[in-house]
């Protein structure tokens, strides 16, 4: 079995005084070679820095976020490492996994495939809840212990709530743009996790956020939610951000901060204007 711990640089640029930069390795969760960013600020301290996941949505790379979003002026001030990984397994040749732009290649939609067919490659939730952690580990704290949160958008956004909800006690914090916040009830996630996931409904409501709020027994928790109302997958029903607040009603250890922006899209547009706000509410709970 290879380490996946073993990282190559691709590239490095500076940026905020600080490094943006591609490394690749290769992956025993998802039997590829697999790329991601990693922000590295600058920092005097000896103290190990704190670590926030960003997840990416549907069609896009380890690239979308370093190169759109801006973040790395926020990541730079609060000290905080910036991991984003790419959204699904890349060239695994696999029978339809370039058909659509919303299932395979681009679309692993955060969760352990066990339809036969995929079951092999498409394990994004395991690959981003404990192998990438490894990799964090041994590579950017030195082998220490760290703290870590996550956040996300669209896809990305889903992932990063059923990250945090399914564990409760690895993450400080959560927070999602314009997440995919009830898939069982969507086209993009019915069609998902009836591909990867196969017809049994239990196995789907394990990777349903509005589902899992219902079950949650962690500590309490504020989730910070940002939604453009002007998005066009809103009005198509395949986001539904109301639903997290209905589904939180009747568990008072989560609390739902959804923020409705009026005239904001689905776009990075969207994202780089609000992404500071994040930050700050990570770094609340990271330097806690």
């Amino acid at each position: 079995m290879i380490d996946p711990t073993e990282i190559n640089l691709i590239s490095s640029n500076k940026c905020f005084d600080g490094l943006q930069n591609i490394y690749e390795h290769s992956s025993n969760e998802l039997n590829c070679k697999m790329k991601f960013a990693a922000f590295i600020p600058k920092s005097e301290s000896s103290e190990t820095l704190p670590v926030l996941i960003w997840l990416s949505g549907l069609t896009c790379t380890e690239q979308n976020f370093i190169s759109k979003s801006g973040f790395q002026k926020y990541a730079q001030e609060h000290q905080i490492i910036v991991i984003a990984p790419d959204t699904s397994p890349r060239g695994c040749k696999i029978e339809g996994d370039s058909d659509r732009w919303d299932f395979g290649e681009g679309a692993g939609f955060y969760v352990d495939a066990t339809e036969s067919k995929w079951a092999k490659n498409y394990r994004m939730y395991s690959y981003i809840n404990s192998e990438l952690h490894q990799v964090i580990k041994k590579n950017f704290t030195k082998g220490k212990n760290f703290k870590v949160s996550i956040f996300g958008h669209s896809m990305g956004g889903h992932g990063a709530l059923i990250s945090f909800l399914k564990n409760p006690n690895k993450y400080c914090s959560v927070s999602a743009f314009a997440p995919i916040s009830n898939p069982i009830n969507c086209e993009w996630g019915k069609n998902a996790f009836s591909g990867y996931l196969g017809s049994n409904q239990d196995a789907w409501n394990g990777y349903d956020s509005c589902c899992l709020i219902k079950q949650y027994t962690g500590p309490n928790a504020e989730i910070l939610v940002d939604q453009g109302l002007e998005d066009n997958f809103l009005k198509q029903n395949q986001l539904n951000p109301q639903n997290l607040i209905v589904a939180s009603q009747g568990n008072d250890r989560i609390k739902i901060n959804l923020k409705n922006r009026e005239g904001y899209d689905h776009s990075y547009y969207f994202i780089s204007t609000f992404i500071q706000e994040h930050f700050e509410f990570h770094a609340k709970h990271l330097k806690n």
